[in-house]
């Protein structure tokens, strides 16, 4: 199985699955939130797309992927859009934990892999994905920050944007 389908695939059940979280939220900010993260995966799936077309295939054949494919669904998320809003009032939780997953199942990967240039391309997928939540963590924050503010005096906890 190449690398980069493997990816790509899991970026866009992501980004359906985002999609369903945005429309199953019952606040603009959550369906706002969950808009930007879906938008987010879209991006990805288009970058990784570039660093597929510029490689050559048979360095993205992979063996242990096949067998990792089951694990897709579960970092995906099976549950119902509905029951996580109703465990986790901002699903944010759940997005940060799912990409934790991610970046740990490609680690994983690129350790098991036998064929040098898939595992190199899964450790630069694993970086890639640890760049993709810093965004999400940035759009969490950016989206929350009205909200967070002080109004007072005591300013000694700000972050410089």
């Amino acid at each position: 199985m190449n690398v980069f389908d493997f990816a790509m695939e899991k970026e866009e059940e992501s980004r359906k699955f985002y999609e369903k979280l945005a429309a199953a939220a019952r606040t603009n900010e959550l369906k706002t939130i969950f808009n930007l993260l879906a938008e987010s995966e879209r991006e990805h799936h288009e970058h990784l797309a570039a660093l597929k077309a510029g490689t050559d295939s048979r360095r993205a054949e992979s063996v242990v992927l096949e067998r990792a494919r089951d694990e897709l669904g579960k970092i995906v998320g099976e549950a119902v859009p509905e029951t996580i809003l109703a465990e986790d009032q901002d699903g944010y939780g759940h997005a940060i934990k799912a990409e934790e997953e991610s970046i740990r199942l490609y680690e994983e990967l690129a350790e098991k892999e036998q064929n040098v240039s898939a595992a190199g391309i899964l450790k630069r997928i694993a970086e890639e994905e640890k760049h993709h939540l810093e965004v999400m963590e940035n759009i969490y924050e950016f989206v929350e920050s009205p909200r967070t503010y002080l109004a007072w005096g005591e300013f000694g906890n700000l972050k410089e944007y």
